[in-house]
């Protein structure tokens, strides 16, 4: 099963950084974005991170609480955040439930080898629990941006 535009997302609990668990209904209220990157400490998902460390006083205008989602570990997750000052936690999905719950798990090639990883994406969930928007394939250049705008425009509308 996997989540559908306009429908409400299921309910999920995980490991976060700073000793958390993230259970996405105790956020109702707040706009979520969840975003889904590859491997911690990666050019492209620190780039992606520290652009949505860079805006983060513009989500939270937006009613708009940003969580980062990977495979690594919870060791991996907490020394990325710290090393890159993330103002945001990050999840350690290594059992793949909140992955798989999204659908971002492909296959994937890498110097001509294929593998299963996580598909660059991002998920805006509503102050009620509904997606509301997914970016699939996702490319980091102005990503964080487009985000930031669709996360403002469904706030002005609530």
């Amino acid at each position: 099963m996997t989540v559908s535009i306009g429908e409400p997302v299921p309910d999920f609990s995980a490991s976060a950084t700073g000793d958390n668990t993230i259970t996405l209904s105790q956020l109702r209220g707040r706009q979520v974005v969840i975003y889904f990157y590859p491997k911690a400490s990666t050019p492209g998902c620190t780039t992606e991170g520290g652009d949505f460390r860079d805006h983060k006083a513009d989500f939270d205008d937006a009613n708009t609480l940003v969580i980062g989602v990977s495979r690594d570990g919870i060791r991996a997750q907490e020394n990325f955040k710290a090393k890159q000052g993330f103002n945001f936690e990050l999840i350690s999905d290594k059992d793949e439930a909140v992955c798989g719950l999204f659908d971002v798990i492909k296959l994937k090639k890498l110097y001509g080898k294929e593998h299963l990883g996580i598909e660059r994406s991002t998920f805006l969930i509503d102050s009620e629990g509904r997606l509301a928007r997914e970016w699939r394939k996702v490319k980091v250049k102005g990503h964080v941006e487009e985000v930031l705008e669709a996360a403002r425009e469904l706030h002005a509308q609530s």
